[in-house]
């Protein structure tokens, strides 16, 4: 058995609810009272929040908010100053080798080798995701065509456009069949296509079970794509709940302009618009 092998049957085995009659499975992830600073700045202060298998999670809020300083933390690229993160009931201070081959993980900066085409780059990350070598070819076939790039496969990424990047981009994230997907920014600078080809393609994978987690500063992406969203500014959460949840929490009595939704709600529990909208 691999070590993705072997993580994967020890996480379906942890996850597992115990058997009572009604019961909900418990969130595939937590996050609790997270905290991270660098030097004096206190980038995130005290987040908790959870996702259910299959659920599509939103962190909605300006660049600077603290997004992305969470989606490092949860795939370990940075320790927590303090609270923990569990995910698949792998804490990511204790067994964070664990927690990492369960993600699949796509940065907001395009990260690919423009030197390869688009098979070498899926190969070579495979090798470093620890999908065995012999899996590597019939994966990269699965998810170009999954991204629609499978008949660009051999062409070299000068070719490719932003949007066809971003959905290589996406297509690496895929390659070790990860439990829980984390999307940081991935739509910033697409054409309107590759756009509604990365949503199409979240949906379908949401479906089939698999957990997201979508950072984003444009309110029409969390509205359509996210079954929960977490409005954060300035290192916190300053509102969670559904799309309906949400726009219930609008003060009625203002006045009778009304913005859009998100932003409105965003106004009024900050006093400030969202920036860089």
């Amino acid at each position: 058995m691999t070590d993705e092998q072997e993580t994967r049957s020890r996480a379906e085995t942890r996850t597992t609810p115990a058997a009572t009659a009604g019961s909900e499975a418990g969130p595939l992830v937590e996050v609790r009272n997270l905290v991270k600073r660098f030097g004096k700045l206190e980038a995130v202060k005290g987040v908790s929040f959870s996702i259910k298998e299959g659920e599509i999670f939103g962190l909605l809020g300006p660049n600077g908010a603290g997004k992305s300083t969470i989606i490092n933390i949860l795939c370990g690229y940075l320790p927590p100053d303090e609270g923990e993160v569990v995910v698949c009931g792998y804490s990511i201070r204790r067994e964070t080798q664990a927690v990492k081959r369960l993600l699949g993980v796509v940065p907001q900066e395009i990260a690919l080798y423009r030197d390869l085409n688009a098979l070498e780059n899926l190969d070579f990350f495979a090798s470093l995701y620890g999908v065995p070598a012999h899996e590597h070819q019939a994966r990269a076939e699965e998810v170009l065509q999954f991204v629609g790039l499978y008949e660009r496969r051999k062409e070299p990424l000068k070719n490719f456009s932003g949007g066809m990047l971003r959905r290589l981009n996406f297509a690496v994230a895929l390659m070790n069949r990860p439990r829980v997907l984390l999307l940081d920014e991935p739509t910033v600078g697409v054409d309107p296509q590759s756009r509604e080809h990365i949503f199409e393609n979240i949906e379908k994978l949401a479906a089939s079970g698999t957990t997201v987690l979508y950072t984003t500063h444009y309110m029409e992406e969390a509205e359509r794509l996210c079954r929960r969203i977490a409005i954060m500014d300035e290192g916190r959460i300053i509102a969670l709940g559904t799309l309906e949840q949400l726009l219930a929490m609008r003060d009625q009595t203002r006045a009778v302009y009304r913005p859009h939704g998100l932003q409105e709600l965003f106004i009024q529990l900050t006093g400030k618009t969202l920036r860089d909208l």
